[in-house]
């Protein structure tokens, strides 16, 4: 039986101070970890703020894990999981008294609240530091401090904002490896993140938002089984219309550039070696190849650059 899909959005729009800052968003997201993209102003912070209920939706609607927000908010709420983008902390409080106070608003008891808020203290690594209040931390502690806070009851899903957002490249590896252990848990997650390398290393799907609307949604764990082979070569000499069409007779698909250069795509089952010998079989020189692979920000670049909002999958 096929997992609930995580979010489902089916025209949702929203308005803010009557200006429409989300259009008709509609598409299915059922990925473990899926990706929030896009450029600044593009919407990622209203949609999670709609799907989280603190902004109402001016029409349409979506499905969080089956329910919809705009009636089954409370149902939601102990389902439900969020680390903010900004600091919201109480001045003087330590670290464990947030976690366990963020514990019981998600509906804990007391008792409970504070043995799991010092599980998830310790599960991030701030175990010997939940003492501590929390204005002493550094940003990478104040980072795992709102993990953990997010974790504390046992969601369903937890939503990310900006998780890796100024961290040393130590912490944001730590970061993407407390997310992946999340997702292996059983626990949904978003990632809402202008870093396309991170969401890259933790997401199996992800959608990209250009000026309020859907402009790509994308199953990466797709995109990487078939994983095209993108290369470009410079060539000399020879037969360079009988190369072209073995080449074509290879499967590959080709566009030829100025000064006899070429994009290849190349795939399975076609090795570049076979180029080559197709290559010396007609007389060609190739004086310069490089390689690279289909990747997040190709989507990403893609999406941008096409008109209008329809979605488009597996670019």
């Amino acid at each position: 039986m096929p997992p609930t899909p995580l979010v489902e959005l089916d025209g949702l729009a929203v308005r803010l101070a009557g200006r429409p800052v989300l259009h008709a968003l509609s598409g299915t997201l059922s990925g473990r970890v899926v990706g929030l993209l896009g450029p600044n102003g593009a919407g990622k912070t209203t949609l999670l703020a709609t799907l989280l209920g603190f902004v109402p939706a001016s029409g349409g609607t979506a499905r969080l894990l089956g329910c919809d927000i705009r009636t089954d908010q409370r149902a939601l709420r102990s389902r439900v999981g969020y680390m903010p983008e900004n600091d919201a902390y109480v001045a003087g409080m330590s670290a464990v008294r947030l976690v366990r106070m963020m514990a019981e608003l998600s509906g804990l008891p007391r008792r409970a609240a504070l043995e799991r808020a010092h599980e998830a203290l310790f599960w991030v690594g701030l175990g010997e530091a939940r003492y501590r209040k929390l204005e002493t931390y550094s940003l990478g502690m104040k980072q795992l401090a709102k993990l953990a806070q997010a974790l504390v009851h046992g969601p369903e899903v937890v939503f990310l904002d900006e998780p890796t957002n100024g961290l040393d490249p130590a912490a944001r590896e730590r970061m993407l490896r407390l997310i992946g252990e999340v997702a292996a848990a059983g626990v949904r997650v978003v990632v809402s993140s202008h870093l396309l390398r991170d969401v890259e290393s933790c997401a199996d799907e992800v959608i990209v938002l250009k000026e309020g609307q859907v402009a790509a949604i994308a199953n990466l764990a797709e995109e990487r089984r078939t994983h095209r082979r993108f290369l470009e070569l410079e060539t000399r000499g020879g037969d360079a219309g009988g190369f072209l069409d073995a080449l074509s007779a290879l499967g590959c698909e080709v566009a030829e550039l100025a000064h006899r250069r070429l994009k290849v795509i190349l795939h399975d089952g076609v090795e570049v070696r076979t180029l080559y010998q197709a290559a010396a079989e007609r007389g060609i020189q190739v004086r310069r190849l490089t390689s690279n692979r289909d990747s997040l920000e190709t989507i990403f670049l893609r999406a941008m650059e096409q008109e209008g909002g329809a979605p488009r999958a597996g670019l």
